[in-house]
């Protein structure tokens, strides 16, 4: 798994997990004592801001007792209702749902727009079925088809939903669509930085908002990426043994038990 828990990751995560409900933008000083709080210095915070505004993320605004604040771009909102989608997705998809398809041609001219196009489709969580054919869940139509305009990708791409005919069974094609070892490690990993944080809680009765926080901002961080990876595949073309569905569980009943108690630590 890449590198967990970045400065400008859980900037991102903060924001989707309190920043949409605010009446106003997060100060600076708020953002440096709530990414203080998980070890992050504030240094890296103010270059970390930077950074997501110059990716246009984060916009420049007053609080409303006129601090210097920034608050999430139109962009960043959507980005982040897409993946919220993702992240409480719940069960995974149907097989009878089928499978959304992108079919993409790029000129050799404009071979970085290709480039671009080909690592969103894999950030998305597409598989690759073949050269310039690529293929997913079908309940991902919309965050493609959003990722693409915002990205300005979609002259270049034809979107097709569809069911997969042979001739290879389908549990055998989609080991080779998608990396499946690869992607039960990232589940493992999880498993194992996150439910022994979840059995500790499960022994406390309290639920201080400090803690809370400080345990639900990076299981939230480390989840966030893992439905990308993983798209929520079919249990019936999935191996035995999948760990997809007890990390899921374990992220649900952090979530469940920290979400709103760290809001108090936020402000929120």
């Amino acid at each position: 798994m890449a590198e967990l828990h970045t400065p400008r990751s859980l900037i991102v995560t903060l924001y989707g997990a309190y920043g949409r409900t605010r009446p106003g933008p997060f100060a600076v000083a708020e953002l440096i004592r709530l990414l203080g709080a998980l070890g992050v210095d504030a240094p890296s915070v103010r270059s970390s801001v930077s950074r997501l505004k110059r990716r246009g993320l984060l916009v420049p605004g007053r609080t409303a007792d006129g601090a210097a604040g920034y608050a999430l771009s139109d962009d960043a909102r959507q980005l982040l209702d897409d993946g919220d989608r993702r992240i409480f997705a719940g069960a995974p998809a149907e097989l009878s749902d089928g499978w959304v398809l992108v079919v993409f041609s790029v000129p050799e001219s404009e071979r970085a727009k290709r480039h671009l196009l080909r690592s969103r489709l894999v950030r998305l969580g597409f598989g690759s079925a073949a050269p310039g054919v690529w293929i997913a869940p079908a309940r991902l139509f919309d965050e493609t088809r959003n990722t693409l305009r915002r990205l300005r990708l979609d002259p270049y791409a034809d979107l097709f939903r569809g069911e997969h005919l042979g001739f290879t069974a389908t549990a055998e094609a989609v080991g080779r669509w998608w990396d499946l070892a690869a992607i039960a490690k990232q589940h493992e990993e999880f498993l194992d930085r996150h439910e022994p944080v979840l059995r500790a809680w499960e022994r406390r009765e309290d639920t201080p908002a400090q803690d809370a926080y400080r345990d639900y901002l990076p299981a939230l961080d480390s989840w966030r990426r893992l439905p990308y990876a993983d798209p929520g595949l079919p249990a019936a073309l999935l191996p035995q043994g999948w760990p997809g569905g007890r990390s899921a569980d374990v992220f649900t009943r952090l979530h469940a038990r920290l979400r709103d108690p760290g809001a108090a630590f936020v402000g929120t």
